[in-house]
């Protein structure tokens, strides 16, 4: 039998208990209703014709008037229509011999006074007649209602149980299959595709057991068929991982251990199979390396660590486990996206890198100290031959020695610039952190290049206040980037043009900008500005440096604790910048 054809019987056979309950009290309130009506009508009737006779006589003598009369006859043959009681009849028929007496001109005073007195007698025998009946009838109502009430009530206690064990057992009909159900699809999410429903029957409960069946059997068959190719994937991807030479940990979404292979294990003291699985949050309280690893940023610097039997270097990276999303996006079509689950944790062995970085360090502060020394006596004897006192030169030789004198300038300018990129790389940069008024060191700066700027016409120009709070830096290494700064400004602006210098407190540090009006950097540049050996193409006029000014500003701002940054746009100029927190 079908769902649908049980719930209709179901509700069918409420509909015909209520029914049944319904017409049961309708019929005992319809007699009690007929009941009420002949105690109230018939009776009262009769009391109330009787009543009226005895007034006419109590308000009239003998003999009566014909007015009287005629109201006694008129009430006399209402309750002539109105017998209801045993015995009334016989009542109303002497009460009319009585009357008839009475009213008889023919019969004497005395005899019709005694005719009054059979009269009012008669009329009060009628009178406890119907008082009788009323009693009567009262009883014979009250004991009619108890006895409906009864039955009412009993049918009311019939209905009440009826549909009590309807309530309490019909629900389950529907509930107790759903609860299955739901238990079985639990078992399911939980991967037990050997779960099975029996439901006897041919209804919809049955038909959709048959249905989860075979889909547990499906799912089941698939498990079995992937189970293997799955593992088999797991086993490869952990033999790859185990074979790098890179030191992996992986950690998922509730940061804890996914895998860690022998690289990592051995540089970190641990036993693989020990760690999996553990909280990597409790791990790293007890172990440096680890907690330097996941530190928010320890990913810029190279890390020196002990391993090999020497002290080696090693670059860390992280990178984030994006597994697929499906998101069932209502009436459109599923979505796929990416979720976080958990991350990845790579540690590359660069010390043969920076071996060889630290060679060319070391072959590059050589030379550069080595020809530093040449080129200052190249210089010196420049000086010489200017001198009048060893010999007059025409103007061509002075000429060719004006050029070799700006080359050797250049070349002691590189030097210096890679002498001080050495000792930034080899650790090597020694700072000496005064206390300074930031506006002493920008009038510094600018009057090292005042002579520069004059050559070209160009317009120095200082914006700053006279009480800014002081800074703790090396007075000569900050000079040295605003120096550069201002070069780099009156290299790219054209004459007679004008260079801003602004020191300004901002969000509790000085900043230092130096803005030009040139023709600006392209934004494809901006980001390479501050790199080693990089530099922006030029059309030609403008010499171009070594390109290591700015990555040797940008060491020194660093050493200084400081931010160095460039704002830029084509046809509006460059405004390089940086900031120096203030002295405690």
């Amino acid at each position: 039998m079908k769902i649908k054809t049980k719930l209709r019987l179901g509700f069918g056979f409420l509909f015909v208990v209520i029914l049944f309950f319904g017409g049961i009290s309708l019929y005992y309130m319809n007699e009690i209703s007929k009941r009420s009506k002949v105690i109230l009508k018939d009776n009262y009737e009769t009391l109330n014709y009787t009543s009226e006779m005895r007034a006419i006589l109590d308000g009239n003598g003998l003999p009566l008037p014909a007015k009287a009369m005629a109201a006694f006859d008129e009430q006399l043959a209402l309750e002539g229509k109105n017998v209801t009681e045993a015995g009334e009849g016989k009542a109303v028929a002497a009460l009319k011999s009585a009357y008839t007496l009475m009213v008889n001109p023919a019969v004497s005073l005395s005899e019709k006074q005694e005719a009054l007195n059979k009269v009012r007698w008669q009329l009060k025998h009628i009178d406890d007649l119907n008082m009788n009946a009323i009693v009567r009838k009262n009883s014979a109502a009250q004991a009619s209602i108890e006895r409906a009430a009864m039955y009412v009530i009993f049918a009311a206690s019939v209905c009440f149980l009826i549909l009590f064990s309807f309530i309490v057992n019909f629900p389950g009909f529907v509930a107790n299959p759903l609860r299955e159900f739901a238990d079985a699809i639990r078992e399911i999410s939980r991967k037990n595709y050997k779960q099975r429903l029996e439901f006897k029957g041919s209804d919809e409960f049955s038909e959709l057991a048959a249905s989860f069946n075979l889909m547990a059997t499906e799912l089941n068959k698939w498990e079995s068929s992937n189970l293997a190719k799955i593992q088999s994937e797991k086993l490869r991807i952990e033999t790859i991982i185990e074979q790098m030479q890179d030191a992996i940990i992986g950690l998922n979404e509730k940061q804890e251990v996914l895998f860690m292979n022998r690289v990592a294990a051995q540089l970190m003291n641990f036993e693989q199979q020990q760690v999996l699985g553990m909280d990597a949050m409790e791990l790293r309280k007890k172990n440096d390396l680890l907690n330097r690893i996941l530190q928010e940023n320890g990913a810029d610097k190279p890390m020196k660590i002990y391993a090999d039997h020497k002290e080696s270097y090693f670059q860390l990276e992280r990178r984030e486990i994006i597994v697929p999303n499906y998101d069932d996006n209502g009436d459109n079509a599923v979505l796929q996206t990416g979720k976080a689950a958990g991350q990845v944790y790579i540690l590359k062995n660069i010390t043969q890198f920076k071996e060889l970085d630290e060679a060319k360090t070391n072959f590059i502060a050589t030379v550069s100290h080595e020809l530093k020394t040449p080129i200052s006596s190249i210089k010196m004897s420049l000086k010489l031959m200017d001198d009048e006192r060893v010999g007059a030169m025409n103007a061509e030789q002075k000429e060719l020695v004006q050029h070799i004198r700006e080359d050797c300038g250049r070349l002691l300018k590189i030097t210096s610039e890679l002498l001080d990129l050495a000792q930034v790389e080899t650790g090597n940069l020694q700072l000496n952190f005064v206390k300074s008024d930031p506006r002493k060191i920008a009038i510094y700066a600018m009057d090292a290049v005042r002579f520069q700027a004059e050559q070209k016409s160009i317009e120095l120009e200082l914006v700053s206040k006279n009480n800014l709070p002081h800074v703790n830096v090396d007075i000569e290494k900050t000079a040295w980037v605003l120096v550069n700064f201002l070069s780099n400004a009156l290299r790219y602006s054209p004459e007679k043009s004008k260079v801003i210098v602004q020191v300004i407190e901002n969000a509790g540090a000085i900043e230092f900008s130096v803005r030009d009006f040139g023709k600006g950097i392209e934004e494809q540049y901006q980001k390479r500005l501050f790199d080693k050996y990089f530099q922006v193409p030029t059309d030609g006029n403008n010499k171009s440096g070594s390109g290591l000014g700015l990555a040797i500003s940008k060491d020194f701002i660093t050493a200084e604790e400081g931010n160095i940054w460039v704002e830029s746009a084509l046809g509006e100029g460059s405004k390089f910048c940086f900031s120096l927190p203030i002295a405690s």
